[in-house]
């Protein structure tokens, strides 16, 4: 799964980096994004612009936003059959923008969980899969939200947790933000583990457990006494 990133990047690294994209002129670098907050994402309307969405995903037909707090990640297998999901994989696709991501590793006899930050060796911003829609409230508020779709992990990730997000490699950025309807067979060679050369992680502290603490120290290595 995914429960929590980063998203430290200057805002003109995301313009070199998503050329065609019109992004907020200013937002502040996000050292631990927690569900139910914003996130900035580039969603499939035909726009080519970035904003902030919800991350949790409320359906447009669901009766409760709080299905958002269930719905944080979506696992790439089942995309297609489950009905918060499927529609979204055939027409709602968006790419959710990073630089980092956090992992609890079990540590061996014990019930306490370690904090990893994972990244690209690069350094470089890179985007999840998501899915996306809007909900209309009964006082005609919308609310655009979003989910990031999951894979299994690499051999980096296998060390850590049973699951990964899905990272996508630029050149398949266009595909994924297709505004045509995409049947899920055309879109499964996407659902795959990120190269695990490409990637490292390190132990972080327990600062990054709770969401009020949003400041760089979250992804400070942490060595143990």
């Amino acid at each position: 799964m995914c429960g929590r990133f980063t998203l430290t990047v200057d805002p003109a690294e995301l313009k070199d980096a998503f050329a065609d994209i019109k992004f907020p002129e200013k937002f502040a670098p996000r050292f631990n994004i927690a569900p139910t907050q914003p996130l900035l994402a580039i969603p499939n309307d035909g726009k080519s612009k970035a904003d902030f969405f919800i991350w949790g995903l409320i359906p447009s037909w669901a009766k409760d936003p709080a299905i958002r707090n269930r719905l944080i990640n979506a696992r790439g297998e089942t995309l297609a059959e489950k009905p918060a999901f499927r529609g979204g994989y055939k027409y709602k696709r968006c790419l959710i923008l990073a630089n980092g991501f956090y992992e609890w590793k079990s540590e061996p006899g014990t019930k306490t969980k370690a904090p990893y930050f994972i990244h690209l060796k690069s350094g470089d911003v890179f985007a999840f899969a998501g899915l996306w829609d809007e909900w209309h409230s009964s006082d005609s508020s919308t609310i655009r939200s979003c989910t990031i779709v999951t894979t299994t992990p690499n051999d980096l990730m296998s060390e850590i947790h049973n699951r990964m997000p899905v990272i996508l490699q630029p050149s398949d950025y266009t595909e994924w933000l297709d505004t045509m309807p995409r049947t899920p067979e055309s879109l499964t060679h996407l659902i795959q583990p990120f190269s695990a050369e490409l990637m490292e992680a390190y132990p972080v502290s327990a600062l990054v457990n709770s969401p009020a603490n949003d400041r760089a120290e979250c992804i400070a290595p942490y060595k143990k006494n």
